[in-house]
């Protein structure tokens, strides 16, 4: 029995496999989810070939003490931004021995969403030392907290798979 819907478990099972036979590793940094994308992939056997770490950073001064956001970044554009999720996927990736990392910072909800940043609005980036860079933009609706946290956990799982080419 898993922690996770079917889908998200295979998708997890599918980096956990490809990466370990490729020696690659991931890092995460996480707000919205609160550590559930690298609870989905170390709920694979055999993950510690491939976790190296995660970073839960749900408050801003968390996100700047561990990933080196920068104040200017959250000041100027908020947490929830695109700018924030590439300087976190950054921060990820050179803390840690991991040849790719994912981002997310978003809007769960039920509150805490406005007109321009509603419910529902995820930020995602993933980054390889390989150099591509990737974001993403999400806005799956105020569909509910669990719902809104488990979407973005695919989408960044998809992500992974997508930097490490």
């Amino acid at each position: 029995m898993s922690l996770f819907p079917a889908d998200i478990e295979e998708q997890a099972r599918r980096i956990i496999t490809d990466f370990t036979a490729r020696g690659l590793m991931v890092s995460t940094a996480e707000s919205c989810t609160g550590g559930l994308i690298a609870g989905a992939l170390t709920e694979i056997s055999g993950s510690s070939a491939v976790v190296d770490r995660g970073f839960v950073t749900y408050t801003n001064q968390a996100k700047m003490d561990m990933l080196g956001v920068t104040d200017a970044t959250l000041t100027a554009h908020g947490a929830v931004s695109k700018e924030t999720a590439l300087q976190m996927v950054h921060g990820a990736l050179y803390r840690s021995k991991a040849a790719v990392a994912v981002a997310v910072t978003g809007i769960a909800g039920p509150g805490g969403g406005s007109a321009d940043k509603p419910v529902g609005l995820v930020h995602l980036s993933a980054k390889s030392r390989g150099g591509k860079l990737l974001h993403r933009e999400m806005r799956y609706g105020d569909i509910g907290r669990t719902d809104i946290r488990l979407a973005t956990v695919r989408t960044a799982l998809e992500m992974l798979m997508e930097a490490a080419g």
